[in-house]
């Protein structure tokens, strides 16, 4: 059968979210040759933890592998036909293996988790007691670890994971006194086995991933020997740090034995780039159950003062200068409208949402601060509620759903001009992808109240094409070049729809201002001893 398949050049990006993984290939185009996706087991040990087996997120990463490599088949191509592949994964998740056997020593704690909250308040109390030296310098307080990574001390980030690993499980700490012990997030799991596993598997971390550790050096782009010492971690633990667009090493067995690794990437980071979000100043945004922003800010580290994270978006081969970028977070985005759905039962489905709030121009007043568990960026207040002010006996279900969608372009305008202040570059427009992106109405809402032009592409598996854009780089397939964005202009632009600004300036500043008002009677509300 082989020797009558056609032979095409094509990239292919293994994508292992939260909940799934999938393997996508993509033509030049950016246009899905061939698919793949698997849900994985989530346990919830207890309330707030969440962990994933490492195994079992490995068992779909092949499955999903072979599954696409068959379709592809199917429809006349050769497997030959993928040239280089990349990877993509949930950041922060944390997963440590013995060097000896290659085998997990535990599940991995997922970037959700929150069982480290008590050892996050034991390191805020050291940082202020004996600091940490930052440039050759002691220094106390939350601000020094932010100085040298750009992150603050949080639940989210790896290293507290791995410490509370050592803590807890006897296997985990076991390894560590041994110098047994190999920490990696899920792309570093996965390149080691990819690449053999056992003791010829390659033990790498892509930078974008490394910069969420709390453990490298932003600037350096090296893991730190003070953080190291903070969290009382030993450096033989580490991968070595990579770049996001290089050739790593090649897969050593199954369906595509042989192909080369050419670029890794956090999934959000690789939103940036699957956006061609190469220049300075340019933004996208993720809309699904939350939304993520990353702004672009170029070869600067921008030191945010508005409530954002800096870290790394990607770096082109090992020459090449790191591109950094701001981050800011959303809490609530598409669970607002499920929550209309399930909990309020004011509507069946999500697509009705777009209808019924198109049923008047304007919310007729009513403001939807949508904290169901506090606000994230750029507000940071865990004591915030959700609140719907402004009814009154002209208010409908329509008015409420309008509400829910204009909470989401609000809160992402806020966390924008932040992005704006810290950054002194002007916003002129905001890619766009994620399962909220598919009604007309939800843009239409976010470029009339941002201010903005929103550019949807009619292919939104960005996460994937960015690492599969990296991956291609990396061995100048299809002449892609990270320097010259100008090798991309072919790339995903088909179908692009561009939502523009239609309401006046006074207008929209005037709902703003209402938002701004209905979200400082929403902040304190919860009484933070409370229960």
């Amino acid at each position: 059968m082989s020797s009558s398949l056609r032979h095409g050049e094509f990239v292919g990006s293994l994508d292992c979210g939260t909940t799934s993984t999938r393997f996508i290939i993509f033509d030049r185009y950016a246009n899905i040759v061939a698919q793949r996706q698997i849900e994985f087991p989530q346990y919830y040990p207890q309330p707030g933890w969440h962990e994933h087996d490492a195994d079992e997120m490995m068992e779909t990463c092949d499955a999903c592998i072979e599954g696409a490599i068959e379709e592809l088949e199917s429809a006349g191509w050769a497997k030959q036909s993928v040239k280089v592949i990349g990877v993509t994964n949930q950041r922060e998740t944390t997963v440590v293996w013995s060097r000896k056997t290659g085998k997990p020593l535990s599940r991995a704690i997922v970037w959700d988790d929150a069982r480290t909250r008590g050892l996050v308040a034991h390191h805020e109390k050291k940082l202020a007691e004996e600091g940490i030296e930052v440039d050759g310098k002691v220094e106390k307080g939350p601000s020094a670890i932010r100085k040298i990574t750009g992150l603050p001390l949080s639940t989210y980030f790896s290293a507290l994971k791995v410490r509370w690993m050592i803590d807890h499980w006897d296997a985990v700490r076991k390894a560590h006194d041994e110098d047994d012990l190999c920490l990696g997030t899920v792309e570093s799991w996965i390149v080691f086995r990819l690449t053999g596993g056992g003791t010829t598997g390659l033990h790498i971390s892509e930078v974008s991933n490394a910069s969420r550790t709390l453990l490298m050096n932003l600037q350096k782009l090296e893991w730190d020997p003070s953080l190291l010492k903070f969290f009382g971690l030993r450096s033989s633990i580490l991968p070595k740090i990579v770049p996001s667009s290089h050739v790593y090493g090649k897969i050593a067995y199954g369906a595509l034995n042989g192909v080369p690794i050419g670029g890794l990437v956090g999934d959000q980071q690789g939103a940036l780039v699957g956006n061609k979000c190469f220049k300075r100043g340019e933004t996208k945004c993720t809309f699904g159950t939350g939304a993520f922003l990353l702004f672009n800010t170029g070869t600067d580290i921008v030191e945010s003062t508005h409530g954002l994270l800096s870290t790394v978006a990607y770096q082109d081969g090992e020459s090449g200068k790191p591109v950094y970028c701001l981050e800011g977070s959303i809490a609530v985005a598409g669970s607002a409208i499920k929550w209309l759905r399930d909990s309020m039962s004011m509507i069946h489905s999500a697509q009705e949402v777009n209808a019924l709030a198109t049923k008047y121009p304007d919310s007729g007043g009513v403001y939807f601060v949508t904290a169901f568990s506090g606000l994230l960026a750029p507000y940071w207040d865990p004591t915030a509620a959700g609140m719907i002010i402004g009814i009154t006996s002209y208010t409908t279900p329509a008015h409420i759903a309008r509400a829910t969608l204009e909470a989401n372009a609000f809160n992402t305008r806020a966390v924008l001009e932040s992005m704006q202040l810290d950054s002194g570059e002007q916003l002129k427009d905001v890619k766009v992808d994620g399962g909220m992106t598919n009604g007309d109405a939800v843009m239409e809402i976010l470029a009339d109240l941002g201010g903005f032009e929103v550019v949807r592409p009619e292919m939104r598996e960005s996460t994937a094409l960015g690492s599969a854009i990296l991956a291609g780089a990396a061995i100048r397939l299809f002449g892609w070049d990270l320097s010259k964005p100008e090798t991309f202009h072919e790339v995903n632009t088909a179908g692009n729809v561009v939502f523009k600004p239609k309401i006046t300036v006074e207008d929209r500043e005037k709902r703003w201002k209402g938002w701004q008002r209905a979200v400082e009677k929403a902040r304190g509300w919860q009484d933070p001893d409370s229960e």
